[in-house]
């Protein structure tokens, strides 16, 4: 589904990716974890086809990744990119008009699960429901790939690990895949079929969790505490 063929991705004189070879298939949810500046939004970006490689290439269903493969791809920016003059309800019926896989009935369902007021103005809400709103906008889009950058962000330590619980509902593992880039480990961790480990630019690990649960005894975090 998804595949880097030895791509290099550089920011002027900054090189963000080294040479990475990687292939994900669909059914599984992969965390991405790594330091800051280690190259994890810049991967999704990729694959999104926001940003192209310096050298290599990278496919999606097949396909060069570029800006015409977005039909194929959920994307929640660390960014906070939308009408703050809008209502949260307004908001949705907006994405919905943007994207033809947008599933409406399925956004209103993830948005009581997320208790949020459809009449709450964006400018007004908090950060952490703000993330929610993203959540709910990204999750209710019907594509095969769903890409989210820290996710959790701003959001209630409290109800951290109920949300990424509920996130479980709304995927479809048959058709899917999702890529969660996160610094929240613990929380995510129940949740993921794969973890890849990146630093400064190039993939140091990447395992499946239950070998590393019942293999090598090790949690994702003190995996990932060894490689670093």
């Amino acid at each position: 589904m998804i595949k880097f063929d030895r791509v290099t991705k550089k920011f002027l004189s900054k090189t963000a990716l080294k040479n990475i070879d990687l292939e994900l298939k669909q059914g599984k949810i992969i965390g991405l974890i790594g330091e800051n500046g280690s190259g994890k939004s810049t991967t999704l970006k990729l694959i999104a086809g926001l940003n192209q490689p310096t050298k290599g290439n990278v496919f999606v269903h097949g396909q060069r990744a570029n800006h015409r493969i977005a039909k194929y791809v959920s994307y929640l920016s660390e960014l906070d990119e939308y009408y703050g003059f809008y209502n949260v309800g307004q908001t949705i019926d907006f994405y919905a008009t943007q994207f033809s896989d947008f599933n409406r009935e399925k956004a209103e369902k993830i948005r009581h699960f997320m208790n949020l007021d459809r009449q709450a103005k964006l400018k007004h809400l908090s950060k952490g429901n703000r993330g929610r709103l993203k959540i709910v906008l990204t999750l209710a889009r019907e594509v095969p790939i769903i890409l989210m950058d820290e996710p959790l962000s701003g959001l209630d330590p409290m109800v951290r690990d109920s949300i990424v619980k509920g996130l479980i509902s709304y995927i479809d593992l048959d058709k899917q895949i999702v890529i969660i880039t996160t610094h929240e480990i613990k929380e995510i961790e129940t949740i993921l079929d794969e973890v890849i480990a990146i630093k400064a630019g190039e993939i140091i690990g990447h395992h499946n969790v239950e070998d590393l649960k019942y293999k090598e005894n090790k949690s994702i975090v003190e995996w990932m505490t060894s490689i670093y």
